[in-house]
């Protein structure tokens, strides 16, 4: 597997500002266990940038941690050229397991943003400086009769909390990773990035 970080980062550009003409620039961290979706939401995410125009940097962590381990991958989304895609702090962190909290719970900017699933979380976050949502998306996907909907439950959270992106260009951006075979999974998809944007508290 390829672990040249040039060869490994996708990184496309654009002319297009931002809505309103102000300036944007959001680096994100999402980590957590390899097999809870944590790649495929990044990619999701840097998919719908895109459709609004915008700078995107999509770096996956690759090797031995996906396995069993901590997987994460580093999202920038900005209205300006990216001059670098590694970045050590974060805006915004999603985190779905306790290896990653411990990890990166420090690396979030003070007055940044950390989302966190309660299921794979045994000693919450405890930083009083930055803005802190559990959302329960384990267990919502689990009412929805959706197990495999569980990523794009926190997604639909970190629209609602950060709205650096549409749910319209979502739903684009999973026509673009998703294989044609499986556009009959868009609308549970769907249904489930709505139901993290309803259900996330603080």
């Amino acid at each position: 597997m390829n672990t040249n970080k040039e060869d490994s980062r996708q990184k496309l550009s654009s002319n297009t500002g931002g809505v309103g003409g102000g300036s944007l620039t959001e680096e994100i961290i999402i980590s957590g266990f390899g097999g809870q979706g944590v790649l495929s939401m990044g990619k999701i995410l840097a998919y719908s940038a895109l459709m609004e125009g915008k700078e995107v940097s999509w770096m996956p962590a690759y090797g031995p941690e996906q396995r069993g381990g901590t997987a994460n991958v580093t999202v920038i989304v900005s209205d300006e050229r990216i001059s670098s895609p590694i970045v050590s702090k974060y805006d915004t962190a999603i985190i779905l397991n306790q290896p990653s909290l411990e990890k990166f719970e420090q690396s979030v900017k003070p007055g940044g943003t950390l989302i966190y699933d309660g299921y794979g979380i045994s000693a919450p976050p405890t930083r009083t400086d930055i803005h802190i949502y559990e959302i329960n998306a384990m267990d919502a996907a689990a009412e929805m009769g959706n197990p495999k909907g569980f990523n794009m439950i926190v997604l639909g959270a970190l629209l609602k909390v950060r709205p650096i992106v549409t749910l319209e260009n979502v739903i684009r951006g999973l026509h673009k990773t998703l294989p044609e075979r499986h556009y009959d999974l868009i609308p549970a998809n769907e249904a489930a990035l709505r139901k993290g944007m309803e259900i996330i508290g603080k």
